[in-house]
């Protein structure tokens, strides 16, 4: 049985690149060369906010005695869940050394950069999570300084949970500057901030871009675009279960793909019948976004058994990838192009976005099938070293010496000549590149 579309795509998520590319290199060019004034102008024009760019201490106590405190503890929540869960991923990495020859040590030292510079969506939805999961990796990895940056709504600033949840994980300033101004802003070092060594977090395709751009000169996490979701289900799986997370995650935006992989037809035409409705019950925006992004961008696909499951998911490489579907260990072993996995009806992909630890800042585009999500790993610079007694030096000079010549590389080679005629002037050696 070859795989069968129930529902097949339109459309797949892609954007003007060439146009896009052209407003945020023009937008980054101006900003660059005009610095905190050309910043605050495209503030004026696209944020509609000539408040306060960074956000004083007192503003930000304003800001936070707006939230309620039920918010407050919930966001409270989700950073120790997200804290604790980059701290363990920080355990992993460690400065090491071996003797890795007699008389010759190498080893490796982790860093952490100096400056992290935070976007925070704050556009259609006040993404409060992407401020607990950006920054508070950020303070668990070690970097001095964190600066959050999120667009502020006219008359009213940033979104006070916004504030809220970067204060109390740990960014050191909070800007309220948004789009491409505001990742420039952070990457050039405007408005007395540090420049960023690495920028980090979610944004629409202009931020993307910009970070594209800007890309080499700075750090990125990834270049993300519109968010997607597969969900891997068998006979077993509950059809309003499954067709809820699929709008779910469609809700997020109308280019926002959601795919469905089962081997069960019945529940495919289930969860095929109760998507729309569930769609029509949501609230404007969001039912407008996930009516789009059902309509153009979902798939439904059926398979012929769960090795062809797995190897169609692994094709998607998705960024949120969910099973319900029975024997959850074959499919954690077997499965293995993902951003975030999902195992099992009990949790969701909702409950990665929001509180449950693991980072929400994932690889979209199918950029899953080589890279993983932000992690406290990001902001890590792992460098190496090497030192060496005299008599550990000298096998390694030897074959320097010996390769380079080999290769046409005579400087690199008289590096390695000068050392063994130092420190063994009575010995000679063959370091020809033939015989």
């Amino acid at each position: 049985m070859t795989r069968e579309y129930l529902k097949k795509a339109d459309l797949t998520p892609k954007s003007d690149a060439s146009e896009t590319h052209k407003t945020v290199q023009g937008i980054l060019d101006d900003i660059e060369a005009g610095g905190d004034a050309k910043a605050l102008e495209y503030a004026a024009k696209f944020d509609r906010y000539e408040g306060n760019v960074l956000l004083t201490k007192e503003e930000i106590e304003a800001a936070c005695a707006q939230v309620p405190e039920k918010l407050k503890a919930d966001i409270r929540f989700a950073h120790g869940n997200v804290r604790r869960f980059a701290e363990l991923q920080k355990s992993t990495m460690q400065n090491v050394e071996t003797e890795i020859s007699p008389g010759f040590i190498t080893g490796q030292k982790v860093i952490p950069v100096d400056a992290a510079g935070c976007y925070v969506p704050g556009g259609r939805y006040s993404h409060i999570a992407s401020a607990v999961m950006t920054v508070t990796t950020a303070k668990v990895a070690g970097c001095k300084h964190i600066a959050a940056c999120s667009p502020p709504r006219p008359g009213v600033g940033v979104a006070p949970a916004i504030v809220y949840a970067a204060h109390i994980c740990g960014a050191d300033q909070i800007m309220a500057m948004g789009g491409v101004q505001g990742v420039a802003a952070m990457t050039f070092g405007l408005f007395g901030l540090p420049k960023a060594n690495i920028l980090v977090g979610p944004g629409n395709q202009f931020v993307a871009e910009a970070k594209r751009i800007l890309f080499g000169r700075v750090g990125i996490d990834m270049i993300a675009g519109p968010t997607d979701s597969l969900i891997l289900a068998d006979g077993t799986a509950d059809a309003h279960i499954v067709a809820t997370d699929l709008v779910s995650q469609a809700e997020h935006g109308y280019n926002s793909p959601v795919w469905l992989v089962t081997d069960d037809r019945k529940l495919a035409e289930e969860v095929m019948r109760l998507v729309p409705g569930y769609i029509d019950d949501l609230p404007e925006v969001n039912r407008e976004n996930a009516t789009a992004a059902w309509r153009d961008y979902a798939e439904v696909i059926l398979c012929a058994d769960r090795e062809d499951m797995a190897a169609c998911s692994d094709e998607y490489a998705p960024e949120h990838l969910t099973v319900q579907a029975a024997d959850l260990d074959w499919w954690l072993q077997q499965l293995t192009c993902y951003g975030s996995l999902f195992l099992g009806e009990e949790t969701t992909v909702s409950y990665g976005d929001k509180a449950a630890g693991t980072n929400h800042v994932l690889p979209t585009s199918r950029a899953a099938s080589y890279t993983g999500g932000l992690s406290v790993h990001k902001y890590m610079k792992i460098v190496t070293w090497q030192r060496a007694t005299r008599e550990g030096s000298k096998p390694v000079a030897e074959a320097t010496a010996r390769i380079a010549r080999l290769e046409g590389m005579e400087g690199h080679a008289r590096a390695a000549d000068v050392r063994l005629a130092k420190y063994f002037p009575d010995e000679t050696f063959d370091l020809t590149a033939n015989g």
